[in-house]
């Protein structure tokens, strides 16, 4: 994914709508948890079996909402002028610090549930 190209392009689309003015990052993170929100909410009822194997359109939605969400954290990040390749990068470093495979391994318990 070319992070870079996806910016300028949707730079591009909110100049030519005169959107920037909209693009606060308030107003991204507001829409980002509305797009998370709309993909939760296609999960919402179904069975944990159900969710594994979710049906055409329900795979349709979920690749429109996950688009969105990726839109519009690709827009927060240049808007911030975050390198979002390095903020994962750095985040990815830190959970293996507060996750060690001798301590997580087969846990959903968060770093400060679990005993060491």
């Amino acid at each position: 994914m070319d992070i870079t190209k996806i910016q300028s392009q949707l730079n591009n689309f909110a100049s030519e709508r005169d959107w920037e003015q909209f693009h606060t990052p308030k107003n991204l993170a507001m829409a980002l948890s509305v797009e998370a929100s709309e993909l939760v909410e296609i999960f919402q009822w179904l069975t944990p079996e159900e969710s594994n194997s979710p049906d055409q359109r329900q795979l349709d939605s979920i690749r429109s909402e996950v688009a969105d969400i990726a839109m519009y954290l690709i827009r927060f990040c240049g808007v911030l002028e975050i390198d979002l390749e390095r903020a994962i990068e750095e985040k990815l470093i830190q959970n293996g610090n507060k996750y060690p495979v001798e301590l997580s391994k087969g846990s959903a318990k968060k770093y400060n549930q679990r005993e060491n």
